[in-house]
This record gives C-alpha cells, sequence and structure tokens, in this order.
C-alpha cells in the first residue's frame, strides 16, 4: 500500500506542477481549487471518521471559522491574511478542543447527533453576529500577498491551495505509519483493545478531532481570499454533509480517497448542473435527485469507496514488494529496554474477596486466587461462570464492588484496584481476547507493534506533532525492530508483512500473543487462546506457552478446552456462579467430585 501512495503521489505532484501553466481554460482552473480546498475537508475526515471511527457532520462550521476569522481581522483590523490564518488556526483549536472534550466522549448515533447540533449552532452564530455581517456576510477581502506577488486570480492561488493539500497528505501519512498513529488506527478496533494496549482514547479521540478542525480550518482561510468575500451558506449542514459524503465515496479510510472523492463529487454536480438544465429544463431542482441516486449507485459498486477500487487495479501493475530488506535492517536495530522479570515462584498477582454486582446480580463472589512467577495457572468454569468478568476486572474494564487485587511492580506488591486498563497495562500486566482483535486491513507487524505502545514514553500531543513532521523515525525503528523480534519469538516472522486479516484463526491468536508480548509484560492474560482451533494448532499453541514459561513468564488463561488445560498449567482455579468451588494441582481438580459434578463430567480420575 505504501508504494502505491509513492506512486499516487508522485503522479499528483507532478500534474499539480504541470496544470497551471498549462493552456487551460480558467475556469479549469478554478474548479480544481474547489477540489483541493474540499479534499483538504475530506482529509480530516479520513482521519476523524475512516480512521479515528468517529462520524462527524459538523466540518464544515470549522470551515466558517477559519474564513471568518481572517476575513474579520483582514477587513475590520486591517491586519495581514497569514495574520487571520494564525488566528484562525488557533481559534480553531480551542474551539476543536473544547466541542471535542464533550463530543468525542458520546458514542454509537449520539456521536454524529452531537456534532450535528454544534455545526448547527455555529452557523447560526456566523449569520447572526453583527460584527460578521450577520447573513449578508463580509465582502472585500483582500488577496494573499507572498513578498511582493499578489495571489489575487485562481491560477496564482492555485499553487498555494495544491501546495498545503500535499504537506497535508504527506503530513497524515507519516502520521499514521508511526507509534501515535498506530493508536488512531487502533481506535476502530475498539475502546477496549486499545486502552488494554496503553492508548488514551479519549485524548487520542479529542487529538485528532482538533487536527481535523485545523485541515478544514485552513481551507476556510484560503476560501476567504480566494473568493474576497464569506457568508454563513458555505458553512451549514448541508456542506458538512457533502464534506462526508466525499470522504465516503474516495474511500473514508484512505489519505488519497479525500481527493479521489473530492474530485468526482465536485466534477460530478458540475456536470449536472449544466447537462440536467439543458436536457429538462429549468423549472425543477433534478440534479440533486440525480446526484444522490448516483451517489447510491456507485457505493453499492463499491461499498468501501472508489480508492479502493481503484488500488486493486492498480496494485498487479506495481512492483512487487519484497520484506527481506526490511526484515535484516529490524534485526540489526538496537532492542527497547526491557523490565526485569520476578525470580520464579515470586507472588507476581494476589486477587483478595474480589467481589462484582450488577444490580442484584453478583457475577463474582468473593474470589480469592493468586499467579506465581513463570507459573501457568488456567481460571475454568462452565459458561457464565464469572471468567470473562474477572479477567475484565483484573484488567481495568471493569470496576471491583468491593475486595482487592495487588500486582507485582519494581519488587513489591501493589493494589490496582480502582486504576484504568492503560495504567495497568504500564505495570505489566498484557492481555488477549475471547474474540480475536485485530486491525484486519494493516499488516501482522504493525498489529504486533501496538503492543509496544508504553515501550516509549512521552506526551501524546507531542508524539502526535513528531509524527506529523516525521520526526520520530528512529524510535518507530526501534519499536517495529521489537514487533519483529515477538513474531520471531511465537515463529510467524514469516507473516510480518501479510494482511492480519488473511492469517487463520490460529495464527491471529498467536498474533496477538505477540502484541501483548510487545508489551514487555510480567503477566500475560490469556483469554481462551485455544477456541476454534484445531488440534496442531492446539499443539503449536501449548508448545509456545510452555517456551513462554521456560523463559519466565507467567500467564494466567481462561479455557474451556479440558485436555488442553490439565495437560499445560502448573495451578487451576475452578469457578461456578462467580465462586470459586476449588483450586490446586490439574490431578486434584481432575478428581474433585465438585468440579465434576459442576463442569468436567466425562473426564475420569
Amino acid at each position: 500500500m505504501k508504494r502505491l501512495h509513492l506512486v499516487a503521489g508522485s503522479l499528483l505532484l507532478a500534474a499539480v506542477l504541470a496544470f497551471p501553466v498549462l493552456p487551460v481554460p480558467e475556469f479549469w482552473v478554478t474548479l480544481s481549487n474547489y477540489i483541493g480546498l474540499s479534499a483538504m475537508v475530506a482529509l480530516g475526515l479520513v482521519l476523524l471518521t475512516g480512521i479515528g471511527g468517529m462520524t462527524s457532520f459538523g466540518q464544515a462550521a470549522f470551515v466558517g471559522i477559519g474564513a471568518y476569522a481572517t476575513a474579520y481581522l483582514s477587513t475590520a483590523q486591517g491586519c495581514s491574511p497569514w495574520t487571520g490564518l494564525f488566528a484562525g488556526m488557533l481559534l480553531t483549536m480551542l474551539a476543536a478542543w473544547a466541542i471535542g472534550m464533550i463530543t468525542m466522549r458520546l458514542s454509537g448515533h449520539y456521536l454524529p447527533l452531537g456534532t450535528i447540533a454544534w455545526g448547527l449552532s455555529l452557523f447560526f452564530l456566523f449569520g447572526n453576529l453583527e460584527l460578521l455581517g450577520k447573513y449578508d456576510g463580509m465582502n472585500g477581502i483582500p488577496p494573499i500577498r507572498i513578498g511582493h506577488f499578489s495571489l489575487d486570480s485562481a491560477r496564482s492561488i492555485y499553487v498555494l491551495i495544491w501546495g498545503w493539500l500535499l504537506l497535508m497528505v504527506a503530513a497524515l501519512g507519516a502520521l499514521l505509519h508511526s507509534r501515535p498513529g498506530r493508536a488512531i488506527r487502533a481506535l476502530k478496533g475498539g475502546v477496549v483493545m486499545a486502552e488494554a494496549m496503553g492508548v488514551h482514547t479519549v485524548r487520542m479521540k479529542v487529538i485528532i478531532f482538533v487536527i481535523a478542525a485545523m485541515l478544514a480550518s485552513i481551507s476556510g482561510w484560503l476560501y476567504a481570499h480566494m473568493q474576497r468575500s464569506v457568508n454563513p451558506t458555505p458553512f451549514g449542514l448541508n456542506a458538512g454533509i457533502e464534506y462526508l459524503f466525499m470522504a465516503v465515496v474516495g474511500g473514508v479510510a484512505h489519505t488519497w480517497g479525500a481527493l479521489l472523492g473530492a474530485a468526482l463529487l465536485t466534477l460530478l454536480k458540475d456536470q449536472l448542473q449544466t447537462l440536467l438544465p439543458a436536457l429538462l429544463g429549468s423549472n425543477g431542482n433534478f440534479e440533486v435527485i440525480v446526484f444522490g441516486v448516483l451517489l447510491v449507485l456507485l457505493l453499492q459498486t463499491s461499498r468501501n469507496g472508489v480508492w479502493p477500487l481503484l488500488s486493486g487495479i492498480l496494485k498487479p501493475v506495481l512492483p512487487a514488494f519484497h520484506p527481506a530488506a526490511h526484515t535484516v535492517q529490524l534485526a540489526d536495530v538496537l532492542p527497547l529496554e526491557q523490565r526485569s522479570q520476578p525470580a520464579a515462584g515470586t507472588l507476581v498477582l494476589q486477587v483478595q474477596q474480589a467481589r462484582k454486582q450488577f444490580g442484584g446480580l453478583v457475577a463474582v463472589n468473593d474470589m480469592a486466587f493468586s499467579v506465581h512467577a513463570a507459573q501457568i495457572v488456567g481460571l475454568i468454569g462452565p459458561n457464565g461462570a464469572g471468567k470473562s468478568t474477572m479477567f475484565n476486572l483484573l484488567t481495568g474494564v471493569l470496576p471491583l464492588t468491593a475486595g482487592s487485587v495487588h500486582f507485582h511492580h519494581q519488587g513489591q506488591m501493589r493494589a490496582i484496584s480502582g486504576l484504568s486498563s492503560r495504567d495497568i497495562a504500564a505495570l505489566g500486566m498484557a492481555r488477549t481476547f475471547q474474540h480475536v482483535r485485530l486491525l484486519s486491513g494493516m499488516n501482522v507487524l504493525e498489529n504486533v507493534a501496538i503492543g509496544a505502545h508504553l515501550r516509549h514514553k512521552g506526551n501524546d500531543v507531542q508524539a502526535v506533532l513528531a509524527g506529523l513532521l516525521h520526526l520520530d523515525r528512529s524510535i518507530e525503528t526501534r519499536l517495529l525492530a521489537e514487533a519483529y523480534r515477538q513474531l520471531q519469538r511465537v515463529g510467524l516472522a514469516d507473516m510480518a508483512y501479510a494482511e492480519a486479516g488473511s492469517l487463520s484463526l490460529g495464527q491471529q491468536r498467536i498474533v496477538e500473543i505477540a502484541r501483548a508480548l510487545c508489551a514487555d509484560p510480567v503477566l500475560l492474560l490469556l483469554d481462551e487462546p485455544a477456541a476454534g482451533l484445531r488440534y496442531q494448532e492446539k499443539q503449536q499453541l501449548a508448545s509456545l506457552l510452555r517456551q513462554l514459561r521456560a523463559e519466565g513468564m507467567s500467564i494466567l488463561l481462561v479455557e474451556h478446552d479440558m485436555d488442553f488445560v490439565m495437560n499445560l498449567t502448573d495451578h487451576l482455579v475452578v469457578m461456578e456462579f462467580g465462586t470459586k468451588i476449588a483450586e490446586g494441582l490439574p490431578q486434584y481438580i481432575r478428581q474433585h467430585p465438585a468440579v465434576l459434578e459442576a463442569y468436567l463430567g466425562g473426564i475420569e480420575a
């Protein structure tokens, strides 16, 4: 995919440089300017919606903030347009941060409804403020000047618009292939998975919301100085929906899809507004109807947008990718620092009278057990026994109602009750999931590298800025090298550059284990790792877990396959209806009357 991005970027750069000097009509240049301005907003929506998983209908309002800020300062205050740019970006950043802190905590249908609400609020604010000219807007906005050159024509401002756009594409491409970029992409895998890898999901959502708003604000600044006038109409809900359509049609999960979608919809609207009145007369607004029908047909043909369809056609003609050189480079990179593992037999996890109630339902009833270093402990029980709830209590997904959980950290036991999932992950507890939670569109190496998110400490905002500016290549190489080493450790190094979604279920579960190992854990929690695996795959998994135990890793696993558990674990804890009914060595549990009655049934002593 990176090769396709480079090819697309090279071709687009050549076209951008050549277009304004060609003898094309001025109208074509103006239309290209509108495509570029729309693509900036759609690019922000690719980051926010397609990659971050948060639908927004209100981005046009941020275009309005950028446009009105520079319009007011350059007309009423006589400031330079460049002052208007920085003022608009600052105002947009503050507004987006305030709105994002509220809106980005919403989920489901409440999130898009929330974006509609603040989008409409800002639209009506533009139309009712006297200093902004109310609904008549503001005129007489001066052109942008660069030195002695005045960008007062479509051709002269064209280079600035498309220069900004290509910089944005390059910056977002760099960000998405960095440590914070993987954290952003992990948001679509679900909050629980991302938090378990150490990602501060709310903060990351607000950051990308602000970035998307800033891109829209720059588009508004350029729009105001190109049009030389502004009014509220282009910044309403209809425009917000249209920007979202551009991202979706082009390919909402792809940066180049924003440009493609903006070009397709802008050109389509222009042609329909020209052709339909000539065919059907000018007494009806037929272009809106035809435009909508064509969009529906387009999305039915390519549900993921046009860019994936186009890239699939072009992929066979591109040079083949050979990962050998990349993996050799990764193998030579200086390893990341590792935390010291506790000595074998050291107490690693202690659960005391842990209780969880949901209203009147007691899901976990005063559970108590422990895990020691270099030991595999199994947590078993029939369906509904409370095992997954217990896992969620240990990892901070759910808060305890009563009791305590203590975890080994820096030579002493520390209470972790009440800590968030990411804080617990930072202490050295990593987990996999009952239902595999990999990002199918990313390759295996990048999926595993998500687990190393906390291996590099630093402020999220600074990390995002470093990613945007391509300044984090050194740490990025070390993180990918660590991911590759963990894939070697689990025997999947040859699949490093395969798409995660193309792997078998057994391989995907091994990849999840590699991702958890990439976090450099003291304790590894595995939620039904053998579920759905064939016999041979289970044998390979058991061999891997024994290898990890021999290396000093402590493991707590939930599993239903009793043959797998009995032949692997050092110690077993049995639950029924949220209560511990037995605990001990596998041989003892195999013969325990309460266990046989509650769960094991057909397994003989």
